[in-house]
């Protein structure tokens, strides 16, 4: 029993600086409540060790909600509805990025284009923990994420890499299911 005492203490030490869904959910979260970007060392102290579901009744960090995001969508998954709602999305408000957002059931899925990077991964991550955050105060989810992304993504990422973050990144399991989509000037098809 003490060794795995002295496990978790160990672990709870550690402070990685690189990027996972967890402590990008709590990096965004306070830079939007605040304007400022905690250090590794602080985000270690407010992560879980343990997952989620079996640390959340001891969870000191209440003010930072876990989100949920379904990275890597598969498009054949959406009913006919859902659908059109991303056909219009990558005309009106995905044209240049290599991913799409959309709101289902209180989950933000993120459909991943074919050609899609790890800095579109974890550009895409980012938007859709904004689009999450965002998902209580505002009506227009796609609008109001694209707004808060134009406005302050590239800051937000600077200040991550100068506060000690590795931003090539995001550490996730892999996306296995990636879409690809044309944007013309009329309308947007998926394949």
């Amino acid at each position: 029993m003490f060794h795995m005492y002295a496990n978790y203490k160990a672990v709870r030490c550690l402070a990685l600086n690189s990027l996972n869904p967890e402590r990008c959910s709590i990096l965004l979260q306070h830079f939007m409540k605040t304007g400022k970007v905690l250090s590794p060392e602080q985000v270690s102290k407010m992560e879980h060790v343990l997952p989620i579901w079996v640390s959340s009744w001891s969870s000191k960090n209440s003010e930072f909600t876990n989100v949920d995001i379904c990275l890597g969508v598969r498009v054949s998954s959406l009913n006919h509805l859902e659908m059109r709602e991303l056909l219009h999305s990558v005309s009106s408000h995905y044209k240049k990025a290599k991913y799409l957002l959309m709101e289902r059931k209180g989950i933000v899925c993120v459909v991943m284009h074919k050609d899609s990077t790890a800095t579109d991964v974890l550009q895409s991550f980012f938007h859709a923990n904004a689009m999450a955050i965002l998902m209580d105060k505002h009506r227009n989810l796609h609008s109001e994420s694209q707004s808060w992304m134009d406005k302050h993504y590239e800051a937000f990422i600077q200040k991550l890499k100068l506060s000690g973050w590795k931003t090539e990144r995001l550490l996730s399991p892999m996306i296995i299911w990636k879409a690809n989509w044309i944007c013309g000037s009329s309308d947007g098809k998926i394949d």
